[in-house]
């Protein structure tokens, strides 16, 4: 579309050219009165020409164009122009009359009547003339215009037949005024050829090469993206390999160029080490659960049996320390049940200061006193019973270690919320500040059933820390033993 549409224009050029030189012609040729019947038009073939008048009248034409469509004006032959009778020249008479007589007749056979005959004569006669042919040309000259062409009136398009032969041309009308102001159309055509050539070439190029070249892009294409995607087959064999295995130690291949697929290669990696990990993690936590449940149990089944045989040998006391850990485990597997599932801890506004001395309060039969420094007023937003749970934990590990004091600070720092929580004992050391907080961990020091509980406590306080966006680390003391900080965002 684009090339017809600049080959179309080129044709409209071509026309608007050859007009304004056969109008220039026209106001060059034409005298008074005008003979537009014998003008010299170019050769039809190139450029056919119409020449009419405004109503429709045709003038002139090329002489062999012999059918037109599209101009406006079928019309190919100008009707013929009425013969005008030029007047008769006075004859020339002699001194003899009838000799006179004679020549009028046109039978004279003196010489001056045979001079009369010859029309290139040089006699008077024809001297004069000679002149009165100067003279209306002079008159000519002198009663005509300078005549003008004008704009374009319009474009067309249609065919022509010229000597025979049909083609599609196009047309361009303008107005052209002659040397006796009279104003004519004048119509001429450029051909579309050399348009539909070009129409033709590219077509048939497009046609040919197109296909080919789909057939070239597309095979290029699948080539360059079955290299690309290689590596992501590799990638879901050998992730189809380990959904089959259950071994979650494998890992999948990572190319050796920084792209996308590499960048997913090592995500898919690091994917299976956190999912080995969390497995890991659930296993260990199943053995080490089933084997602190079965203390219990084993030994509240000793007790219930050896009372239902000697009722007298029932260590009651015993039985219920038994059933209240056992209760207290099944307590703590549970909440931490909940903070794996990612339960929310709500938005309810916790005043800590309040919730610190209802704690302490609670806890009258505790080994060594609690001395509390908290500022009041200070706000966090989260569980007000898994807060309590936090708090408790930590005073509970802080009474199993510490000698003669435990003490609660309570204050703002850094645009935090710190409750602090220490103790005078031995203290955490380094290489296990971070382990202390896995789950059924015990140092050694407290792996007895009865001091060093099922190891949980600390594990469930980090994790209610992370869920209300917090934190929980341990480090020393200022007065020696363990400090614990929990920090937690403020209440907005």
């Amino acid at each position: 579309m684009s090339l017809r549409s600049n080959l179309t224009g080129q044709a409209d050029q071509q026309a608007d050219s050859a007009a304004r030189d056969i109008a220039v012609d026209i106001i060059a040729q034409v005298p008074n009165p005008v003979p537009y019947a014998r003008l010299e038009l170019p050769d039809g073939e190139d450029h056919p020409v119409q020449v009419s008048t405004r109503g429709g009248q045709l003038l002139a034409a090329s002489k062999d164009l012999e059918a037109v469509s599209g101009t406006g004006l079928a019309a190919v032959k100008p009707a013929p122009a009425p013969v005008s009778v030029p007047p008769k020249t006075p004859a020339a008479f002699h001194d003899d009359g009838g000799k006179g007589s004679g020549k009028g007749k046109g039978g004279g056979s003196d010489d001056d009547g045979g001079g009369d005959d010859d029309p290139s004569g040089s006699d008077d006669n024809s001297g004069s003339g000679s002149s009165g042919d100067d003279d209306r040309s002079g008159s000519d000259d002198d009663g005509s215009g300078l005549g003008s062409v004008g704009d374009v009136i319009s474009h067309t398009s249609g065919r022509a037949t010229v000597d025979g032969h049909s083609a599609d041309y196009r047309f361009v009308t303008i107005e052209v005024t002659d040397r006796n102001n009279a104003k004519v159309l004048l119509r001429v055509g450029s051909s579309l050829a050399a348009r539909q050539s070009a129409l033709n070439t590219a077509t048939t190029a497009m046609l040919v090469g197109l296909p080919a070249l789909l057939l070239i892009v597309g095979g290029v294409t699948w080539l360059v993206t079955r290299r690309a995607l290689a590596p992501v087959e590799g990638i879901r064999r050998e992730m189809a390999a380990i959904t089959a295995s259950e071994d979650l130690s494998r890992r999948v291949p990572e190319p050796g160029r920084q792209d996308e697929v590499a960048r997913l290669a090592r995500t898919t990696n690091e994917t299976l080490t956190a999912l080995e990990a969390s497995v890991e993690r659930q296993r260990r936590f199943v053995a080490d659960a089933s084997h602190e449940l079965r203390s219990p149990i084993a030994s509240l089944r000793t007790q219930l049996e050896v009372g239902s045989a000697h009722p007298q040998l029932l260590d009651v006391p015993g039985a219920v320390l038994d059933t209240v850990r056992l209760q207290q485990l099944a307590a703590d597997l549970l909440l931490l049940a909940r903070l794996d599932a990612g339960e929310r801890p709500g938005e309810t506004r916790v005043e800590l200061g309040a919730l610190v001395a209802e704690e302490v309060a609670q806890r009258a039969t505790d080994r060594v006193p609690v001395t509390v420094d908290a500022a009041a007023g200070l706000e966090v937003c989260g569980s007000r019973g898994q807060l309590a749970r936090v708090l408790g934990n930590l005073l509970d590990n802080a009474q199993r270690h510490t000698k003669t004091e435990v003490r609660v600070r309570l204050r703002r720092e850094a645009g935090d919320v710190v409750l602090a929580v220490g103790d005078d004992g031995a203290g955490v050391p380094e290489s296990e500040r971070d382990r202390i907080f896995e789950r059924f961990v015990r140092l050694d020091e407290a792996r007895g059933r009865d001091d060093g509980g099922a190891g949980l406590g600390l594990a469930i306080a980090r994790d209610v820390a992370l869920r209300h966006g917090g934190s929980l680390t341990v480090g020393p003391g200022p007065g020696g033993g363990a400090l614990f900080e929990l920090r937690l965002p403020p209440a907005r």
